[in-house]
């Protein structure tokens, strides 16, 4: 047996919380590492000692194995764990950690070699009698293998992977699959296997120690998802029938033993709408949503991890489930505008209920672009998945969430969607229902009412007088203010106690109470601190209104055709051929931008003519930044 005396998380944001939360619980002391972005971020400030790894970029710092490794040394830890993502599956790491005398919190480094490529990983399974899609040759492909899907032999998380629907656009699928894989793993490896449509990704928890005990802890189902990663996880995987079930955890327990697997790690597969199970692949990590089954088993997983890898052998068989957990995560993106990820300063997250809120982040921190956007999970466990899901979806529709667009909404409008209360899963769940999901949000107009009668409301400081002239019950002319609100503008008029379909019942600098329609509703207002944007929350939905100056700076107004960077982040490349005088189409891809781990791409606004490019290849942009200029075809 080994004994742990102080423990460095080797990654950051809210998997390194939530780590050194249960290492404080055992007993740990606790060392992070921070990026120079990071230097106050929450997991810095959570940890007993933080060791600075310079630069900002991942590559730089977190996927630094040598200096996380020389980190540990000096601040005196005697085991790593490296969370998820990073260097998580990164068998050579492993190595150098253990090679370094410290105790590595994962699997073998042989078990990670293993499955660490999809391609070899699928040999593995195959001889293990575990159920395989057959892959495709691309080179041989026909129409009557689409659709494929295209994917990273290295990692995971979405990067590299693409579903290809026509031949023609297969071989600038596969080049963007392989650039986006080795930006992102450091290895262009790209396999084609057929794409199942409207199938379900189920998957199952192992925990095995060096005893040779495995244990199967039930199932998840996580197959909302975006852009390949997942949105919304739950445990048990719902619907499933019990023969169905068995044959993922014996054919999971095999994936393990195949390997010699030690820790937690989850098998993955893909379930056809008839119920046919195919293996995807061994995530030989602790999954971002373990925290459905933790809450099932009534287990802290990080705390088993702990406790194998000091030697500990797991009692014979799991403690038994129960109730339902549902998990979603919580982004910093906008889903209306194809997931693009939002920057900037959070001012308040605040997310109510008898939930599980972990996060990375605390009023005022600031998003960057360097990382993943997901901003916290949020996790609901109940007797019922009904009441799993109701929980979850109030719990988000009544958070204050202040600064940053986010996929709130999505969540909310997922969990109450009758396909997902009926269980009715697929991955294609998005592609038939984003567009209905991601619509204007309720009419911003009262939230601007409230908006503007918090502002003419007297400070609580100010004289009585003040206070009580602010509302005289007098009628004179109305008063006028103007916002926008996702894009639309919003005019108020209002006198203080007129006000046409709405009565006012209080109105506070921070609190208004209204009567709209019959009904009394409240609504809570922010400032930011720059006093640039207002925050409303209600029943009625959550705005952010923006002031509108009564004298607008002409130095706002842009050229038409001007293509802006809707994000900081780095040019990856420019279509080919691509100057000045080139001809474009409407919807054609010009750049593409890579920002918080994700490639974007930027498409022209019209046919027309290129009449400036100012975006090269390795360059730095900031959020607005002028990247093109297209003069639009003149009408017939």
């Amino acid at each position: 047996m080994t004994n742990l005396t102080s423990l460095l998380v080797a990654n950051r944001g809210e998997i390194a919380v939530r780590i050194f939360r249960t290492a404080r619980d055992l007993g740990l002391a606790t060392v992070a590492v921070h990026s120079d972005p990071d230097a106050d971020a929450l997991h810095v400030r959570a940890a007993d000692a933080a060791v600075r790894l310079p630069g900002a970029a991942p590559a730089d710092t977190y996927l630094r194995g040598d200096l996380v490794i020389k980190a540990a040394l000096a601040a005196g830890a005697d085991a790593v764990h490296p969370g998820y993502g990073f260097l998580s599956e990164n068998a050579d790491f492993a190595r150098q950690v253990q090679d370094s005398g410290l105790t590595w919190i994962g699997p073998p480094p042989e078990a990670i070699e293993a499955m660490a490529s999809k391609t070899r990983a699928k040999e593995l399974m195959r001889a293990a009698g575990v159920p395989l899609l057959d892959p495709v040759d691309p080179a041989t492909a026909t129409p009557a293998d689409l659709p494929l899907l295209l994917k990273a032999a290295a990692g995971g998380g979405g990067r590299g992977m693409r579903v290809v629907r026509d031949l023609g656009a297969l071989k600038e699928s596969l080049r963007a699959a392989s650039a986006e894989a080795a930006s992102a793993f450091g290895d262009g490896e790209v396999f084609a296997e057929p794409y199942v449509e409207r199938g379900r990704h189920v998957e199952v928890q192992i925990l095995a120690d060096a005893h040779g005990t495995v244990w199967a802890l039930g199932t998840r189902d996580c197959s909302l998802q975006r852009r390949h990663q997942k949105v919304i996880e739950e445990a048990p995987a719902p619907g499933l029938p019990d023969t169905l079930r068995e044959r993922l955890h014996t054919a999971a327990v095999a994936a393990a033993r195949a390997v010699s697997y030690r820790g937690a790690g989850t098998v993955e597969f893909l379930v056809t709408a008839d119920g046919r199970p195919y293996f995807l692949e061994m995530n030989t990590r602790l999954q971002v949503e373990h925290p459905v089954t933790e809450a099932v088993f009534g287990l802290d997983l990080v705390a088993l991890q702990l406790r194998v890898a000091e030697g500990a052998a797991l009692p014979p068989s799991p403690p038994e489930p129960t109730g339902h957990a549902v998990e979603a995560r919580l982004y910093a993106e906008d889903p209306a505008q194809d997931w693009r990820p939002q920057t900037g300063v959070l001012h308040t997250l605040d997310i109510p209920g008898r939930v599980r809120v972990d996060t990375g982040f605390t009023d005022g921190d600031t998003v960057g672009i360097h990382y993943d956007p997901m901003l916290a999970k949020v996790v609901a466990h109940a007797p019922t998945r009904a009441e799993a899901v109701r929980a979850l979806a109030h719990a988000l529709a009544g958070a204050r969430i202040h600064g940053l667009t986010t996929n709130r909404e999505l969540l909310v409008g997922s969990l109450r969607h009758p396909e997902f209360t009926a269980a009715q899963l697929d991955t294609g769940f998005y592609d038939r229902h984003l567009a209905a999901l991601t619509e204007s949000t309720p009419d911003a107009g009262t939230a601007a009412l409230a908006a503007a009668l918090a502002e003419a409301a007297p400070a609580p400081d100010a004289p009585l007088a003040a206070r009580l002239g602010g509302w005289r019950n007098l009628r004179s002319q109305p008063q006028t203010r103007r916002y926008t609100s996702a894009g639309t503008e919003y005019e108020v008029q209002y006198r203080p106690v007129d006000h046409p379909g709405v009565r006012l019942l209080s109105a506070e600098r921070h609190l208004v109470t209204l009567e709209v329609d019959g009904i009394r509703r409240m609504f809570h207002v922010k400032r930011n601190s720059n006093n640039t944007e207002i925050y409303v929350d209600s029943p009625l939905g959550a705005h952010t209104l923006t002031p509108v100056p009564r004298f607008p700076d002409p130095q706002d107004r842009t050229e038409p055709g001007s293509l802006l960077a809707p994000m900081p982040g780095t040019v990856v490349r420019v279509a080919e051929g691509l100057a000045p005088g080139s001809p474009v189409t409407a919807g054609q891809p010009l750049l593409w931008l890579e920002a918080m781990k994700m490639e974007h791409r930027i498409l022209a606004p019209a046919s027309g003519t290129l009449t400036a490019l100012h975006a090269v290849t390795g360059q730095q942009v900031e959020f607005g930044a002028l990247l093109a200029v297209v003069q639009e075809e003149p009408q017939p």
